[in-house]
């Protein structure tokens, strides 16, 4: 079954349109770029430390605390720490 239209829909079932592969293209470029700047990294870094947080802090409660309240502990008690750690470490 062809495509007798003559628009950019691909004929074979399960192929998509050149349009959407084109877009699927961009849209993985535009992610490595992403992850590929400072401030993605610095971002994920920091999630990292609250996960860890949150998971020390958890043990210590004997319940899960939850995501909101361990970062906000994490901000209010160790962020400046970490942070400053960080400058040191990539000056």
């Amino acid at each position: 079954m062809g495509n007798e239209s003559g628009d950019n829909l691909s004929p074979a079932i399960g192929n998509p349109p050149v349009q959407m592969r084109q877009q699927t293209k961009q849209t993985s470029r535009n992610t490595d770029l992403v992850k590929n700047l400072s401030l993605y990294k610095e971002f994920q870094a920091e999630r990292e430390e609250i996960l860890k947080h949150k998971w020390i802090e958890s043990e210590k409660a004997g319940y899960d605390v939850g995501f909101d309240q361990a970062l906000v502990d994490w901000i209010v008690n160790h962020r400046p720490s970490w942070r400053k750690s960080r400058q040191i470490v990539e000056s």
